[in-house]
């Protein structure tokens, strides 16, 4: 009776490991996260490899039910999949607390995630700074929040990892219930572009030349797949490329050792 934490890598169903793969197939209910990232494959993909009945979850289901789904491991062994790494999320991290609290059994299956997929462009890991969300622009939401996690990392010479927002949430049946309820909204992801733009907003308010037209940027899609985008430039140069299917995610570097500087040359255009 064990709550398994199972990472299943960036790209597709084949992207988990041996030791997952054995948990899920003898677990009792699989769930699959589905609100922090995407996959790209099908669940029928998923369940196919598996062997199992794959049932989403949705954030108001972790968030809000999650003690469900703990209840539900408490009396046998329940495998919830995360798109990347398990732990690298709040949620999942409240997850692992609210069963460990209720004396349920946690084990936690680690993979590959962003954080360490972005190793490929060359810059060191070990420099990264505070990573840095960046959201649609949103009432309640303060969008200068990444402008200033790219200002301190580069104070300190330290590289900004941003992730990108993504919206899959689609409206309740009470809310679509509520007089003047608008239709269920598709999908929405953040491009390397908009994220560009949105940091060049802060910058013509602020005018602190943190982030300028001529800043040295790094855009990144689909890492982990076959057909990953990675291109290095300036911001400008970026804004007028296509980098594609999702997800993409932005990097700003500090300072480059000589060696980063000879990896990024191999991403530009």
């Amino acid at each position: 009776m064990t709550l398994y934490l199972i990472g299943i890598g960036l790209n597709d169903e084949k992207d988990i490991t041996l030791k997952g793969l054995e948990i899920v197939k003898r677990s009792d209910k699989v769930y699959l996260e589905n609100y922090t990232s995407i996959l790209h494959c099908k669940v029928d993909d998923l369940e196919m490899v598996y062997g199992k009945k794959v049932h989403l979850a949705d954030r108001d289901f972790v968030e809000k039910k999650g003690d469900v789904l703990v209840d539900e491991a408490s009396r046998g062994d329940v495998a919830f999949l995360v798109i990347g790494d398990p732990i690298s999320a709040t949620t999942h991290l409240d997850l692992f607390l609210r069963a460990v609290k209720k004396g349920v059994k946690v084990d936690v299956v680690h993979n590959a995630s962003v954080l360490t997929a972005v190793g490929v462009v060359g810059l060191q890991l070990y420099k990264y700074g505070r990573t840095a969300s960046i959201v649609f622009p949103q009432e309640g939401w303060d969008v200068q929040t990444p402008y200033d996690v790219v200002k301190e990392n580069k104070k300190a010479g330290l590289h900004t990892l941003c992730l990108l927002d993504i919206k899959t949430k689609e409206p309740s049946r009470e809310e679509l219930r509520k007089e003047n309820a608008g239709r269920p909204e598709r999908p929405q992801f953040m491009t390397v572009n908009q994220a560009i733009r949105a940091l060049l907003d802060v910058e013509q308010k602020r005018g602190e030349n943190v982030f300028t037209d001529e800043t040295l940027c790094v855009g990144c899609a689909r890492l982990g797949s076959k057909d990953m985008k990675i291109r290095a430039g300036r911001a400008k140069e970026l804004l007028a490329d296509d980098f594609g299917e999702p997800l993409h995610c932005l990097i700003v570097p500090g300072k480059l050792h000589f060696m980063e500087e000879e990896a990024l040359e191999l991403w530009k255009q």
